[in-house]
Order: C-alpha cells, then sequence, then structure tokens
C-alpha cells in the first residue's frame, strides 16, 4: 500500500512539472512591450500658405450710360446665362436722342438728292459752256459734302442706337450673381451713386492665390524644372490642395496656372495663383483657405510615432529596443510633424526598435519581450 502511495505522487509531480515547463522559459519580470520598428521612405515635407479664393471670372456689371434704373431683372444669388437681361435704365432720353438722329439722316439724305440734281444739270451745261467750269466745281463740291454730311449723320445715328442698347444691361458670361449695389429708382452710371451695380462669378472652376517666399519660389521652380525633365511628355499631377475655414480637406486638387513676373521689393514675396475644380460650388469668391504645397522631400528619411517620443525642457528622447531585448534611452532630433508621426532627423537608423507603448513601465537597462506593432507610415503622396 505504501508503494503504491508513492508511485501516484510520483505521478502527480511529474504531471505538474510537465505543465509548467512553457512558462518558465521566458525569465521572470519581462514585459511584453509594443515596439514600432523603423524604416526609411522619401518623405515630402509640406508647407501652409493663407490664400483667397476668386472665381475662374469675376466680371463687375457697371453702367455705361446714365440715368434712373427702372427695372432689376434677376434674383440675387441665382445663376445667370450669359445675355440674360439684368437691369433696365430709363431709355426716354436715348430713345428721343435717336429720333433726332435719324430726322438728321433724314435731312442729309435730302440734300444728297438736291446736290446730286444739281450736279446732273449742271455738268451738261458745263460741257457745251453754257455754264462755267466755277459753277461745275461748285456744284461738284456740294455733291460731295451732301454724301460726307450723309455719312456723318448715319455714323451719329448708330452712336445714338449703341447709347440706347446700353440702357439695358445684359450678362456678359455664365455664372452666379452677387447682391445689386442699386435699388430701382437710383440714378446710376455716375459717382457717388453706384457706377458697379453687380459682379457676376463663374465658379465651376476657381483660382486661389497666395504669396510665398522667394527661397520657396526657388526651391519650387527647380524641382518644377527637374519633374518635368524626368517626365516630358507627362503632364504634373496636381499637388496643391486647400484646408477651408472649417479645417476640413478640400476633395479636389489644384495645379499652379500662374507666377507673377515680379518679387513684391518691400515684402520678398511672390504672387501665386492656382487653379481648383469646383463642380459642387462649394468654394466662393472672397473665401479664405490655406494652401498645402510640397515644399522638400527628406530622402531616406525616418519616421516614427508621436506617441513613441518624450520631451522634456526641448529635449527630445525615445526608449530603443536592442538585440538582446534591453531597454536604451536615447536622445533624438525631430523634424516636421506629419499627422501622428514625427520626421526624426538624427539619432534613430533603419530597423531599430522604439518603444510604442507602455513608456511609463519601461526603464533603462530592462529587460522586455518586444511585440512589433503594425503601424504604418503615411503614403509619400499624403500629409
Amino acid at each position: 500500500m505504501k508503494r503504491k502511495t508513492l508511485l501516484i505522487s510520483a505521478a502527480f509531480c511529474c504531471a505538474l512539472l510537465s505543465a509548467c515547463g512553457p512558462e518558465v522559459q521566458a525569465p521572470a519580470g519581462v514585459l511584453d512591450i509594443p515596439v514600432y520598428q523603423t524604416g526609411t521612405q522619401n518623405i515630402p515635407i509640406h508647407q501652409e500658405f493663407v490664400g483667397q479664393v476668386y472665381g475662374f471670372k469675376d466680371i463687375a456689371i457697371r453702367a455705361r450710360v446714365e440715368g434712373y434704373l427702372e427695372g432689376i431683372h434677376f434674383q440675387e444669388g441665382s445663376h445667370v446665362k450669359q445675355g440674360d437681361l439684368l437691369y433696365s435704365i430709363e431709355s426716354q432720353p436715348f430713345v428721343e436722342n435717336v429720333a433726332a438722329k435719324q430726322s438728321q439722316v433724314a435731312e442729309a439724305k435730302t440734300m444728297e438728292v438736291k446736290a446730286n440734281n444739281d450736279l446732273q444739270r449742271v455738268r451738261p451745261l458745263a460741257e457745251q459752256n453754257a455754264l462755267s467750269q466755277r459753277d461745275l466745281d461748285s456744284a461738284i463740291a456740294l455733291q460731295e459734302a451732301s454724301q460726307a454730311a450723309v455719312e456723318a449723320a448715319e455714323a451719329n445715328l448708330r452712336a445714338a442706337r449703341i447709347q440706347l442698347g446700353y440702357t439695358k444691361v445684359h450678362s456678359p458670361i455664365s455664372g452666379i450673381i452677387g447682391k445689386t449695389q442699386a435699388k430701382v429708382g437710383d440714378f446710376v452710371g455716375r459717382s457717388p451713386n453706384p457706377i458697379i451695380l453687380n459682379v457676376v462669378s463663374r465658379i465651376d472652376t476657381v483660382l486661389v492665390e497666395f504669396f510665398i517666399t522667394e527661397n520657396q519660389y526657388l526651391y519650387l521652380v527647380r524641382r518644377a524644372r527637374l519633374l518635368d525633365d524626368a517626365n516630358p511628355d507627362e503632364d504634373r499631377p496636381a499637388r496643391l490642395e486647400l484646408v477651408l475655414a472649417d479645417g476640413s480637406l478640400y476633395e479636389h486638387k489644384g495645379v499652379v496656372g500662374f507666377v507673377d513676373r515680379e518679387v513684391d521689393p518691400t515684402t520678398g514675396a511672390l504672387l501665386i495663383q492656382a487653379s481648383f475644380p469646383n463642380p459642387d460650388e462649394i468654394l466662393r469668391p472672397g473665401q479664405f483657405a490655406r494652401v498645402i504645397a510640397e515644399a522638400a522631400v527628406i530622402e531616406d528619411g525616418i519616421m516614427i510615432p508621436q506617441r513613441c517620443i518624450m520631451e522634456l525642457q526641448g529635449l527630445y528622447r525615445v526608449y530603443v529596443v536592442d538585440a538582446q531585448n534591453t531597454v536604451a534611452l536615447r536622445e533624438v532630433t525631430v523634424g516636421p510633424t506629419i499627422r501622428d508621426f514625427r520626421v526624426i532627423l538624427d539619432g534613430l537608423q533603419a530597423g531599430e526598435r522604439v518603444v510604442y507603448e507602455g513608456l511609463q513601465k519601461v526603464k533603462p537597462g530592462a529587460a522586455v519581450n518586444p511585440i512589433i506593432q503594425d503601424v504604418h507610415p503615411l503614403d509619400p503622396e499624403e500629409k
């Protein structure tokens, strides 16, 4: 009986040791610590500029003749088409002027007929020496003068009709029209009363103007030339983006369409104009937005998540796990922030592992069990 009890006890101890075997392979007290493994990539560095939105065309509507405004034929803030009637100005004075000019044309034509008839009578008599050459020359001169008078009267009539046409103000382009600056009954066409009645803007495409420094311009133009040399038969992709007033990123990218001819000597800034598609007409003239443009590229750069970095009195440090899974504290030099990542300019090499979580749980010299996290830096084309 005693022998049987000893055999059972021995078998139980063996089974217990066998069950505990896998846990004793790791040293006691070693923590599982998430880590991020560094890599290299070309990192585009973007800069932001304050830009203002303009319509692709912003056409001022002006009164080209003086008079009282008789009618407004559109709804403010609506879309208008090219040629639509917008305003009508009192036309009576101009109608009377046209009638007067028509009368002058008729009078001139009557005088022309008389001069032609006189010349037809005088010419045969002069050929028969019944009248002097002087009489013939006088008749010819009167006939030519009457023709010139008719031409002048007809020109004055055309001018009067043009002035009459200006009493009807039509839209020069298709677009969206703003708030009218004059009401029915206002005297328009002369200061101090409104001369610019309204503005029509084409906004299916908008223009955004912003300023860059001279150094930024030199870098960007050189980079653009390099892109052209590398892809001579390809159009450069749209690289500009907009951040709207509410912080949202505008869905359509833009391209630079105009660079001013000179740098402002007082500010050292250069005007840049970019165009952005605006099919939904979200953007309106006068809006302010931040223009995001690629300003530099860090080749073979390293980025790590922001949460890996500790800052104290302007110094930046990270915990690095070496090949022996031992933690070391290392100082790094940081660069720009790109969303949840930070560019590391110095202090880290590709393939090294930095502590991702649990910074309060580790200390230099501690042994850890590193667990690599599946966290990826941004795509080079993103910001």
